[in-house]
């Protein structure tokens, strides 16, 4: 509040209109969840960690000029209106914000260490209820996100849900934070493609040997270049795939509940066309991603009131550069491991693979 107070007074459009209703109402305390869909103490934590600006109007007004802006995805000439201030300056805290969110984006989006690894184990052997599943070191599913048509190659973005899309990738842990994200392809990428294009994947940066993902059936189910898992195909052929895919289904959607919950506080973003311009969108994707992770780190949880499974089966028949192992063997050895809980799964031979 002070470094609004404080801004310099160069001109007209330099003083700080106290009175206006959003800074009023941050002035005086009020509960910034309609306005601004975050907490007061999660704003305050966010203006800290981007820290201090020595030009312009100061951090904590660009901040909330940025979610605001981000919680109602409207005109820079209606967020004008709302805070009192030029278009061309709300324009500017809106991209110089973003801008440094990119830069400390990791801070709150990264890979865990190993005690924070057996912690999300534990946690997705308790979401799926099987021991088997404590390898498990995140789940992983695609988002669109829809645009409006570019003018440059509309097709690309246009996807086989028949609207124009930005598309990313995420992986979350047990309690639905995001552990990475791939972000930018357009809207006719097909998952399986997008997995092969991952940082992650190509470099078998994550997960670490012994742990493997989950995900659903758009995804092939792999032992190398990563182990991930993926459901057997419908319809089962016996009651040890139909109780693994059960499961595995209850521990997987956790994805599709955060996706869920970045859909409930960024309705505008997510559920309607975004009106940038289309390089633009994956910033705004990387910001809601990380205010989703800092709101849980403090306390600041909403429960979805969207969620969206979609369980693509589709093929992608690109050709990997990663040379790729089946991990069908991986997978029969888990399934028959559920059917038997009484007797938790050894560790993974090499054998196992084949």
């Amino acid at each position: 509040m002070f470094s609004i107070l404080q801004v310099g007074v160069r001109g007209p459009y330099s003083r700080v209109n106290p009175h206006v209703p959003l800074l009023s109402l941050y002035f005086e305390g009020g509960d910034l969840r309609k306005d601004f869909r975050l907490s007061r103490p999660t704003l305050d934590n966010l203006i800290k960690i981007l820290g201090n600006t020595d030009h312009g109007w100061g951090r904590a007004l660009e901040v909330l000029v940025f979610v605001y802006w981000l919680a109602s995805a409207t005109s820079y000439r209606v967020v004008s209106e709302a805070f009192g201030f030029p278009r061309s300056t709300c324009h500017d805290m809106v991209h110089k914000t973003s801008k440094a969110i990119q830069g400390i984006f990791r801070r709150a989006v990264c890979f865990p260490n190993n005690d924070e690894l057996e912690e999300i184990g534990a946690g997705f052997a308790q979401l799926a209820g099987s021991p088997a599943f404590r390898r498990v070191a995140g789940s992983i599913d695609g988002c669109h996100v829809r645009i409006v048509p570019p003018g440059r190659f509309p097709g690309d973005y246009f996807n086989r849900k028949l609207f124009h899309s930005v598309q990313f990738q995420a992986i979350c842990d047990h309690k639905g934070s995001f552990l990475d994200i791939v972000v930018g392809f357009p809207g006719s990428v097909h998952d399986a493609r997008v997995l092969r294009s991952s940082p992650f994947y190509l470099h078998q940066l994550y997960p670490p040997p012994g742990w493997h993902l989950i995900g659903d059936g758009g995804y092939p189910c792999l032992a190398q270049p990563i182990e991930l898992l993926t459901p057997f195909r419908e319809s089962v052929r016996n009651a040890v795939e139909g109780r693994f895919n059960a499961r595995l289904s209850r521990a997987r959607c956790v994805v599709e509940r955060a996706f869920g919950v970045l859909k409930t506080r960024w309705r505008p973003i997510f559920l309607k066309a975004l009106e940038v311009k289309v390089d633009f969108v994956p910033e705004v994707i990387v910001a809601c991603i990380f205010l989703h992770n800092l709101c849980i780190r403090n306390g600041d949880i909403l429960e979805p009131e969207v969620v969206e499974e979609d369980n693509d089966d589709g093929v992608d028949f690109e050709v990997p550069v990663p040379v790729q192992q089946s991990g069908d063997g991986l997978r029969n050895r888990l399934a028959a491991a559920v059917s038997a809980p009484e007797h938790p799964p050894h560790e993974l031979q090499e054998d196992d693979y084949c």
